[in-house]
């Protein structure tokens, strides 16, 4: 499930729902640090579902935040992407909220997955994606809907997006749900 961003008032990026707050606990969206500006913002679900949400975590050099919100109900989360691995030549699905139009889409191919070291998981996804502003933060989804990568930004021609295990372990390291 994807969200807008909004940071005083204008819309500034989309956000990947992580946790939807499933048996109590708050819900956490996860975004880039750059569409984030302060420590509040204000989170609109594809279900047009509203929440204040506050910044719980950063990470300036990945370009990642994490949003705890109140959720109104039970959501469900975003489905990761565990295996077979990601490889070049996938169809990939990059979505956002360019100029104000919700759940816009973009098809692409998987260009390279650029690893730090040999055995460690790609430090970035390079695709042939078009991302306008807007789409920041949001998911990049293999052609089942799994997400595979966060939406980052352009460099050259293509789509960088920081990939779904690094997120996930970037999450377990630097946020624990808050029970209410």
């Amino acid at each position: 499930m994807t969200a807008q961003v909004r940071t005083r008032g204008a819309a500034t990026g989309a956000g990947v729902l992580w946790n939807g707050g499933e048996s109590g606990a708050r819900g956490l969206v996860i975004t880039n640090a750059h569409v984030v500006r302060g420590d509040r913002a204000t989170i609109e679900l594809s279900d047009g579902a509203v929440a204040r949400a506050r910044v719980v975590a950063r990470d300036r050099k990945r370009d990642l935040a994490a949003l705890e919100f109140e959720p109104g109900r039970a959501m469900a989360a975003t489905v990761v992407r565990d295996s077979p691995p990601l490889r070049v030549g996938e169809l990939v699905i990059a979505i956002g909220h360019p100029g104000g139009l919700v759940g816009a889409a973009t098809l692409g191919i998987v260009q390279a997955t650029e690893s730090a070291r040999e055995g460690r998981a790609p430090r970035w996804i390079r695709a042939d994606v078009r991302l306008a502003p807007g789409f920041s933060g949001g998911p990049l989804a293999d052609a089942t809907g799994r997400l595979v990568g966060v939406n980052t930004m352009m460099q050259g021609n293509l789509a960088l997006a920081v990939p779904a295990a690094a997120v996930e372990a970037w999450v377990r390291r630097s946020h624990a749900p808050v029970a209410p």
